[in-house]
């Protein structure tokens, strides 16, 4: 029974390697939010990431990825996090996380979303739509339509000379 369970921890760290520092940060945030409600009692571990995109744009970068979350034996409170070991047939809900960071040095989060829940609830047809959209809108923050429109802003610049 440890041998699988070591299997599947190597396959975190092998993992958690291969992503960029900013899907590091947006797993730690994920995390972060998760542990953050009121009706999660345990600690939850990251069992894997799943479908990680990240583009760049001029206005920044857009990171996406589902994080699947594995239910720990210690409190969300707990002093000693390393040590918690996973439990076998608890829960393992599944977060999607939808981050736009500007292009500064230490990246500022221009706008986020997050979505958590059981796995069989993230494939219902209408909050799937409902992430695709609302993943769109944080993708499109930062861009020149988010620019402040002022009253006769366009009136003036279609009256001067070419």
């Amino acid at each position: 029974m440890r041998l699988p369970l070591a299997l599947c921890l190597a396959l975190v760290a092998l993992g958690a390697a291969s992503q960029s520092p900013l899907q590091r940060r947006v797993v730690k945030e994920v995390l972060e939010y998760f542990h953050g409600r009121s009706n999660v009692q345990s600690l939850f571990k990251e069992q894997a990431v799943d479908g990680a995109v990240e583009r760049e744009d001029p206005s920044g970068t857009f990171v996406r990825l589902r994080v699947s979350l594995v239910q720990t034996a210690c409190g969300k409170r707990a002093p000693r996090r390393q040590n918690c070991r996973a439990l076998e047939n608890r829960r393992k809900p599944t977060c999607l996380a939808c981050y736009k960071f500007d292009s500064g040095d230490v990246p500022a989060v221009l706008d986020k979303y997050h979505n958590c829940g059981p796995s069989h609830h993230l494939a219902v047809k209408e909050i799937k739509h409902r992430d695709e959209a609302e993943c769109r809108a944080v993708e499109e923050a930062g861009r020149a339509s988010d620019t402040l429109y002022l009253p006769g802003m366009f009136a003036f610049s279609r009256g001067l000379p070419a």
